[in-house]
């Protein structure tokens, strides 16, 4: 199995450090081939801008959405961003890790989102009419592929509950799991998340390494997130409204899932 792993944190003698060193490590053990993007060690560049496109007339407004559909369908794209296009053709996992800042991703992982996802690749894939709205939501790029977030955090497993100030941690990373990686494809697997990382002792630490180690072990068998399928019948198009009676004892983001 091919592992592609992006990494977010900016010192590698951290907590991190030493998790994404034990993955690698695990997973190459275990046979499978590993890729490691290591955003800060790489000083990728984060932000989405005019530089990205390498034969866009200068002289010309930039417009987002059509210049990474032009660059991506022409091959003018940057090196970097088609370099990292390829490690995920090439991936039948992804994983990302990085420490959770202000209730989400660090900015140079977001940037890393911003500027591979380009138009025909992460978004912008299948038919889009009043009868298809794309590959989108469990269809596109990466159909068949797996996706799993490794996060870490100070605040304790119990602030990040159904009734904890943070609010619950699966709906925190809704946004990174359903729209990220179940977007355009993934097969999006429960988050590993380790808490309390400012009291982390010996004994904290060997479990969530021995936790994390079987989490990796199981990569293959681990159920997904049973999210819907925006073109699975659930949804209504094009509102892309949930239909009348599906989720109706449920309420907030656990009404796009399926089980």
């Amino acid at each position: 199995m091919n592992v592609l792993i992006v990494y977010a944190h900016p010192e590698p003698k951290s907590l991190n450090g030493a998790l994404r060193d034990f993955a690698v490590e695990r997973l190459r053990r275990a046979g499978h081939d590993v890729q490691l993007s290591d955003l800060y060690a790489m000083r990728w560049k984060p932000t989405f801008d005019a530089a990205d496109f390498l034969d866009r007339d200068p002289n010309e407004p930039l417009d987002p959405e059509a210049a990474s559909k032009h660059a991506y369908e022409t091959a003018t794209q940057t090196p970097d961003i088609a370099a990292e296009q390829d490690k995920l053709r090439q991936a039948d996992v992804l994983i990302l890790q990085f420490p959770m800042w202000w209730y989400t991703m660090p900015a140079i992982l977001k940037g890393w989102i911003d500027r591979v996802y380009a138009y025909g690749f992460g978004y912008g894939v299948g038919e889009h009419s009043l009868r298809k709205w794309g590959d989108r939501f469990g269809e596109g790029t990466f159909k068949g592929k797996r996706a799993m977030l490794v996060v870490t955090t100070g605040g304790w497993a119990a602030h990040y509950s159904e009734r904890g100030i943070n609010g619950r941690i699966d709906d925190l990373l809704f946004p990174i799991n359903h729209g990220v990686l179940y977007y355009p494809g993934f097969d999006v697997l429960p988050s590993f998340v380790v808490y309390q990382t400012g009291y982390m002792d010996e004994s904290h630490y060997r479990q969530t390494l021995f936790e994390l180690g079987a989490r990796l072990d199981a990569l293959w068998e681990t159920d997904p997130i049973p999210y819907r399928m925006q073109n699975g019948g659930d949804y209504d198009i094009p509102s892309c409204e949930l239909k009348p009676g599906l989720s109706a004892a449920r309420s907030g983001l656990d009404i796009h899932l399926a089980k």
